[in-house]
């Protein structure tokens, strides 16, 4: 095998092996710290990795005076969609579920290039192809029939099914954004030093969310296994896996690594049901593989 092969294949293994931790966070880890408030399981998720790349990043403090008020916005706009908004949405949708149908969750968020191709039009005026409206009706069209199967959805106060679906699409949408708001700041930074400010600012903005609406207190509700998750998570698919992800990403094309994705959507259904003994219906895992081909496809569609 030549060397380049060899790049090639650990660039992809690593992509996959990210996807995976991701599969596993939203399945196993996250919905494991439900007695604790979203917020303050928001602002931990962050603080904590933040705190740690104190250890090994702290020369990126250095890049503070070059920063000019575009990239204060853009950076804060990253972690306000990306990190606050989409993990608030995502944690209150895992959490409504209350350990069922975690898998239709974490699908539903792979929604967001439909999203975010939408943003970017918007923002950076990019054009629209006739394909993505359709791939993007298809994407829309799966994730109900993922979410409901046939059944018709309630709308009556409280039907968590109904309010974890739109969370998630709410993340989906946050996500989205944060991948457009991110090309701007990756054109003049390293992802280093964007994730390093994107950890840092978010942390600071759930600080303060935190403070506004009294939930700071939660510190005398963590118990031992909340540490102990909130570590794992930390190491693992918190920061570990965005770092994993990247690594691979600067070995092979972007569009291999579209497929390697598919290791996040395949995971969590294993996890699931693994873990929970939860399992999707055969409508469901119809609407799952239409999902994720219409997602594929705009994936392409865009980085052609």
């Amino acid at each position: 095998m030549t060397t380049q092969k060899k790049t090639k294949l650990i660039g992809a293994g690593a992509i996959c092996l990210a996807a995976m931790l991701w599969g596993l966070d939203g399945v196993v880890l996250t919905p494991r710290l439900y007695n604790l408030n979203v917020g303050f399981v928001v602002f931990m998720l962050h603080l904590i990795p933040f705190t740690l790349m104190q250890v090994f990043l702290y020369r990126e403090y250095r890049h503070l005076k070059r920063f000019t008020h575009a990239d204060w916005l853009n950076l804060g706009l990253a972690a306000f969609f990306g990190g606050a908004l989409g993990t608030l949405a995502i944690v209150k949708a895992l959490f409504l579920v209350n350990f069922q149908q975690l898998s239709v969750v974490v699908l539903l968020q792979k929604t967001q290039p439909v999203f975010a191709i939408l943003l970017a039009a918007i923002l950076l005026k990019e054009k629209i192809r006739p394909r993505f409206i359709l791939w993007a009706i298809v994407a829309i069209g799966a994730s109900y029939f993922l979410t409901f199967g046939f059944s018709k959805p309630s709308l009556q106060a409280g039907a968590n099914t109904v309010q974890a679906m739109i969370w998630a699409l709410v993340a989906a949408a946050s996500f989205g954004s944060a991948t457009v708001l991110g090309r701007k700041i990756l054109l003049k930074h390293s992802f280093t030093t964007a994730t390093f400010y994107r950890f840092g600012i978010t942390s600071a903005i759930m600080l303060v969310f935190l403070i506004l609406t009294g939930n700071l207190n939660q510190f005398g509700n963590i118990t031992a296994a909340n540490w102990l998750m909130f570590f794992i998570i930390a190491f693992t698919t918190g920061s570990g896996a965005i770092f994993l992800y990247y690594f691979g990403l600067n070995r092979i094309r972007a569009s291999v690594a579209t497929i390697c994705e598919l290791c996040f959507p395949a995971s969590a259904i294993f996890f699931d049901y693994v873990i929970n003994k939860s399992t999707l219906t055969p409508v469901q895992f119809s609407a799952a593989a239409v999902l994720v081909f219409a997602i594929v496809r705009i994936s392409l569609q865009k980085q052609n």
